[in-house]
């Protein structure tokens, strides 16, 4: 019995310095190792069941997490807030809004530049087409309302965000001091439990870059190459120009420190899971490592999940200006700028509206005479593309929200006489 006991707390030791050894290695190192092999085992083999199951695990494991985290980290900031939110809040609004319309703008100059013609696929179908900007406003402002519960159960994360700021600023009136205590522990409950999930991130990532590699090949490179360049041509711009030039002109530094640390913490694993609400939990572990108040980007990560659409308003305009071209239909520069505008607010109810970015494509094409049929054939090609289309497109705008958040907490540090982060050249040592 003593010998069968050792040999159990031997194998048992094992297991933990194995476990310790993962631990040790960075995350990001992690998650390239599972790419890779994702890769490779996608090409070598087409067809084994258990790392798409290992993906489906994870992007699952996030986006059953991630509502009940935002609901909780929100509530809670707001209820033991010292209104701390001030000017900081205001700018991150600032910020996600100018960040969206320049990617729009962005994306309008990329088009007329590089005019781009659409092989029309078959048409897709969807249950709702919004028509008009009015119609997806009006959207945003019922999923704002609809019922909390349902909201958390159907991960809706306006209605989420909405409900969270309402029970917080109750909760920070009328709860007592042990009620708030209790808010916070919970908060932390559920946060310790988004990051045991990530720390599995490159077992997800290895099955969903499997699943990927093994069933789409690299036809939509051939099919559709010229349109997928420019998308990504126009997003590669705002992240690696437009944003940094907003963030450089509000700090006064070189913002590149930073914008690279966001997109290779929180956009690599945007890319794969191809879901801003699933990436909420990674950009919250990210957003505590620079440092940052709680109290502040416990709000600002989910509202930028909800306004800062810089992808998706690249997506409107590039398509619908694709669409008018292809039907020979001659779009004059300053109706491609009203446009621009157009995206920028469609984009902002993108995540209202089931499909995303794609079902706003023939509310912007209506602009300029295409019918809802052809524009519906563009959704469709959208939907060919959005393998990598959509994974940049998210990448962007998961990373921007961090960026954009640390960028107004960092601006309010320099006000106040408080040095900017060691990794911005300042004294200020965070965790790197």
């Amino acid at each position: 019995m003593y010998i069968n006991y050792l040999l159990q707390r031997r194998k048992e030791q094992s297991q933990l310095k194995i476990i310790e050894k993962y631990n040790s290695i960075s995350l990001i190192i992690r998650i390239i190792c599972g790419l890779v092999i994702g890769a490779i085992l996608g090409v070598l083999f087409k067809d084994l069941p258990v790392f798409p199951l290992l993906g489906n695990l994870f992007v699952g494991a996030l986006k059953a997490v991630a509502p009940v985290l935002v609901f909780v980290l929100v509530i809670s900031a707001l209820a033991q807030g010292n209104d701390k939110l001030d000017r900081r809040f205001g700018l991150v609004i600032l910020l996600y809004m100018v960040s969206t319309l320049l990617a729009s703008f962005v994306a309008v100059v990329g088009s007329f530049l590089f005019p781009q013609t659409i092989k029309l696929a078959e048409v897709a179908e969807a249950e709702t087409i919004p028509t008009g900007v009015l119609e997806v406003l009006s959207n945003l402002l019922l999923n704002m309302v609809a019922n909390p519960v349902g909201a958390l159960l159907e991960g809706r994360y306006i209605g989420i965000l909405f409900w969270a700021v309402i029970f917080g600023l109750a909760a920070k009136k009328l709860a007592a001091d042990a009620t708030k205590k209790m808010m916070e522990d919970i908060s932390n409950i559920v946060s310790q439990a988004v990051r045991w999930i990530i720390n599995l991130a490159p077992f997800g990532i290895l099955g969903l870059v499997y699943t990927n590699v093994s069933t789409n090949g690299l036809s939509i490179f051939t099919d559709y190459g010229k349109l997928l360049v420019l998308l990504v041509g126009c997003m590669l711009a705002v992240a690696l120009i437009v944003d940094p030039l907003l963030a450089a002109i509000t700090l006064r530094t070189n913002p590149y420190p930073l914008v690279l640390r966001c997109l290779k913490e929180s956009g690599v694993t945007a890319f794969f899971t191809r879901s801003s609400a699933a990436n909420i939990p990674v950009n919250m572990e990210l957003c505590e490592k620079l440092g940052m108040d709680k109290e502040m980007y416990a709000v600002s990560i989910p509202l930028g999940a909800t306004i800062n659409m810089d992808g998706a308003a690249i997506t409107i305009a590039v398509m619908s200006l694709a669409a008018a071209n292809t039907m020979g239909i001659k779009v004059s520069f300053a109706t491609a700028l009203i446009l621009a505008f157009i995206s920028t607010l469609a984009a902002c109810g993108a995540s209202g509206v089931a499909g995303g970015s794609l079902l706003l494509i023939p509310m912007a094409c209506s602009l300029f005479g295409v019918n809802a049929d052809v524009a519906m054939q563009v959704v469709a090609v959208g939907f060919i593309i959005g393998v990598v289309q959509d994974s940049v497109e998210t990448a962007l705008n998961s990373s921007g929200d961090v960026m954009f958040a640390a960028t107004a907490e960092y601006a309010k540090w320099k006000k106040d006489g408080k040095s900017l982060p060691t990794f911005l050249g300042g004294t200020t040592k965070v965790d790197i």
